[in-house]
């Protein structure tokens, strides 16, 4: 029995993702609506996408806001209302696409405008089963959300796309129990090239306080509460491979709760460095 698509339109974000774009639109067979935004890729991630059936827009950021994700609420004529974000590097698992049937009339009814859905990782060719979980909101109500307008433009390390901060919507957000996979086909020295970039957004939120203070209320509680701790590599490791169970991952779980200390870690570098060239120049 062929089941009913799910009148939800999937927005692909991609930018020379050739590797994995395939693998992401293949699991989105249960979705009425496919739409890859592709910021001028130069490999051949346009052409896979045409391949899979998927339509595809090119997005070219202006230096300003809207940033990418409010561009396609604001300009992408979809075929529906709801909109599911996602990255070329992510799918939804079997347990997602169940929810989101049974959701189904909760979202035509308009008491819900936004779904908080936690995130399954792959780490270094290892599905994650414990330590720190990610939550995005990423299924909304495109008349009734908004990524906000923040005073980050001169921020390094986030470009076109919108920084870590959640998007806002009218009425009530609920959270799914379904997650999104989050599979990166590329090295692992990738990832360590992107959160080198949000290091250096989070280290000027950290060194201006009228932005950091914008972006925080816009953050998840969970993120709020990461934000505020000192010594944010040991707590979070601690957090992450022993409250978070993280060890039962093995030498996986182990490495990206190193990966993610260290990432915090730079922060704090990069803020002392800022915070130190400040001090010397004022004097």
């Amino acid at each position: 029995m062929v089941k009913e698509k799910l009148q939800i339109t999937v927005l692909v974000q991609t930018k020379n993702e050739e590797v994995g774009i395939g693998a992401c639109l293949s699991q989105l067979t249960d979705f009425d609506e496919v739409i890859v935004v592709d910021s001028n890729s130069t490999d051949r991630t346009r052409e896979i996408a045409v391949e899979h059936g998927a339509k595809v827009f090119l997005f070219t950021w202006n230096g300003a806001y809207p940033k990418k994700k409010q561009w396609q609420l604001e300009n992408l004529a979809t075929e529906h209302d709801w909109v599911l974000f996602m990255d070329a590097d992510e799918s939804p698992t079997p347990e997602l696409i169940s929810e989101l049937r049974s959701a189904v009339h909760e979202m035509e009814s308009g008491v819900v405008d936004g779904y908080d859905i936690p995130l399954d990782y792959v780490f270094a060719g290892r599905d994650l089963k414990y330590g720190h979980r990610v939550v995005k909101r990423a299924l909304l109500n495109k008349r009734r959300a908004a990524f906000p307008t923040m005073n980050d433009l001169a921020a390094p390390g986030m470009g076109e796309l919108e920084g870590h901060y959640q998007p806002v919507v009218t009425g009530e957000t609920r959270r799914l129990k379904g997650a999104i996979r989050h599979d990166d086909k590329d090295p692992v020295r990738t990832w360590f090239t992107r959160h080198n970039g949000y290091s250096d957004w989070e280290a000027y939120l950290r060194t201006h306080a009228s932005v950091r203070a914008d972006v925080a209320v816009r953050r998840s509680r969970q993120g709020r509460l990461f934000d505020s701790v000192p010594f944010k590599p040991l707590v979070f490791f601690a957090y992450a491979f022993i409250l978070r169970a993280g060890f039962r991952d093995g030498r996986a779980g182990l490495d990206y709760a190193l990966a993610l200390a260290f990432y915090y870690w730079q922060i704090e570098l990069k803020v002392r460095e800022a915070t130190s060239q400040s001090d010397g120049g004022s004097q």
